[in-house]
C-alpha cells in the first residue's frame, strides 16, 4: 500500500523503520510536528521520526495543525492508500480522515478499552497493572474509540519504568503495525467494536502529578516514581529546595511519613507503610547522583521530611 505515515517522538521511529523496511508498503510521506526549539542553543531540531524521514529521502510535512488547508491539499496530491499514526500529537479533524480509503490506523500503547488517552504507559505502571500492550484501531472522532484490528501484549515487570516499557512496546507494537497494513491490504484482519465496559483513561501527566505524596503506601509511591520516569520525572521538595527523585526501592523498615533516614548503605524515606530506599537524587541545576552521596553532601537534621 501507498501510505503517508504520521509520528513524532521516538517511541514512533521503529514503527516507521518496520514500514520503510517493508516491501508491501510504500512510505509515501511522513507527517509530524514542526521543528522545535530545544537544547541550551535552543535551536529548532527536527522530530525523531522527522529526522528518520530525512535519512530516507522521505518528503516531510509539518503542519502547525492537520487541518490546514496547504497539509490537506498536499495529502490529497500524495492520495495515501492508508495513513499509519504513532504518537503523532495533533488532532486529527474529518477533513483528514477522510482523504485516504483506509483511513488512518494508529497503533496505540494500550490494551483498548483500557487506558484511552495521551499518557497509557504511565497510567498502566501508577495503576498496578500485570499486563498491558498496544492496539492498532482505525481512528474516528471520539478518543481512541474506534474499532480495533489486533493486539499484543506486554508483561509488565516489578522494576520497570514507563520509558523502559514504552521502549518495548515501542518494538512489538511496530511489528504489530506492519502486520495490520498487510491485513487491511490484502483483506486477512477485520476492525473489531471495542467493548463498551473497561473504559478508562490516561491524560497527559503533568508536573503536578509527579510530585510523590509519602504519606501514600510504599507501593503507591514506588509505581508513581516509576510511572513518570524519565518524564516528567518524580520530585518532592526538601525545604524550600526541589529535588527530582530515581525510582525507589520498597524496604521493611519504619519511618514516618516522609522522613530522611541516611545510613552509609541507603538512604530511607518513610511512606504511609513501609520506608523506600531512595536511588539517584537531582538537585536543581545538578547532575544526578547516587542518594547516599546526595545525603553526604547534604546537611540532613534529624527528623527532617521530603515533602
Amino acid at each position: 500500500m501507498r501510505v503517508v505515515f504520521a509520528g513524532t517522538p521516538a517511541p514512533a521511529v521503529p514503527s516507521l523503520q518496520a514500514l520503510i523496511d517493508s516491501d508491501r508498503h510504500e512510505v509515501a510521506a511522513v507527517v509530524t510536528r514542526p521543528d522545535a526549539p530545544a537544547g541550551r542553543g535552543r535551536k529548532l531540531v527536527r522530530s525523531p521520526v522527522g529526522a528518520l524521514a530525512d535519512e530516507h529521502g522521505i518528503e516531510v510535512l509539518t503542519p502547525a495543525k492537520a487541518s490546514e488547508p496547504e497539509f490537506l491539499a498536499r495529502l490529497r496530491e500524495i492520495d495515501p492508500d492508508c495513513c499509519p499514526v504513532v504518537a503523532y500529537g495533533a488532532l486529527l479533524r474529518e477533513e483528514a480522515l477522510s482523504i485516504p480509503e483506509h483511513g488512518w490506523v494508529n497503533l496505540h500503547f494500550s490494551l483498548l478499552p483500557a487506558w484511552r488517552g495521551a499518557a497509557p504507559v504511565q497510567a498502566a505502571i501508577r495503576h498496578g497493572d500485570e499486563i498491558t500492550g498496544a492496539s492498532t484501531f482505525r481512528i474516528v472522532r471520539e478518543l481512541d474509540a474506534g474499532p480495533v484490528f489486533g493486539v499484543v501484549t506486554e508483561q509488565i515487570r516489578g522494576t520497570d519504568t514507563s520509558g523502559e516499557l514504552l521502549e518495548r512496546l515501542s518494538i512489538s507494537g511496530a511489528g504489530l503495525l506492519a502486520a495490520t497494513l498487510d491485513g487491511i491490504e490484502d483483506g486477512s484482519v477485520r476492525a473489531e467494536e471495542q467493548p463498551t465496559t473497561g473504559v478508562s483513561y490516561a491524560p497527559k501527566v503533568t508536573v503536578d502529578d509527579a510530585r510523590v505524596d509519602f504519606t501514600a503506601p510504599a507501593a503507591a509511591v514506588d509505581r508513581l516514581v516509576r510511572a513518570v520516569t524519565p518524564e516528567p520525572g518524580a520530585w518532592a521538595l526538601l525545604g524550600e529546595e526541589r529535588f527530582k527523585l530515581g525510582p525507589v526501592t520498597v524496604t521493611d523498615e519504619q519511618l514516618p511519613p516522609g522522613e530522611i533516614k541516611a545510613e552509609k548503605r541507603w538512604v530511607l524515606v518513610g511512606t504511609g507503610t513501609t520506608a523506600v530506599a531512595l536511588g539517584e537524587v537531582q538537585a536543581a541545576g545538578k547532575k544526578r547522583m547516587a542518594a547516599t552521596d546526595w545525603a553526604r553532601g547534604t546537611r540532613i537534621e534529624q527528623g527532617e521530611k521530603l515533602q
